[in-house]
């Protein structure tokens, strides 16, 4: 059974920083781009990140690059997300997701809060 499972998020003030984790089970981690993604009330569903299979090559919404890394340990079977520089428009329910067998599996997600 395919599980994710993130942790890391909460309440930080405008400015500050958090470190996602997302761990990974049920399938090959290593063969897999993983991807972080980001959903609002008001924006619904949005892609923030994705880092491919061996960790060479990341990509990054536009708005995010240079506050925002995407990182991943094979070895653990985990996805992180580094961000910094957080704004109160960065607030959202953070998901990792990946692509298996012609669906897409997506964790229960972790609350990041950016208020002062």
């Amino acid at each position: 059974e395919v599980q994710l499972v993130e942790s890391g998020g909460g309440l930080v003030q405008p400015g500050g920083s958090l470190r996602l984790s997302c761990a990974a089970s049920g399938f090959t981690f290593s063969s897999n781009a993983m991807r972080w993604v980001r959903q609002t009330p008001g924006k619904g569903l949005e892609w923030v990140s994705t880092i491919w299979s061996n960790g060479g090559t990341t990509y990054y919404a536009d708005s995010l690059k240079g506050r925002f890394t995407i990182s991943r340990d094979n070895a653990k079977n985990t996805l992180y997300l580094q961000m910094n520089s957080l704004k109160t428009e960065d607030t959202a329910v953070y998901y990792c997701a990946t692509d298996l067998d012609g669906g897409t599996f997506k964790g229960q997600g972790t609350q990041v809060t950016v208020s002062s």
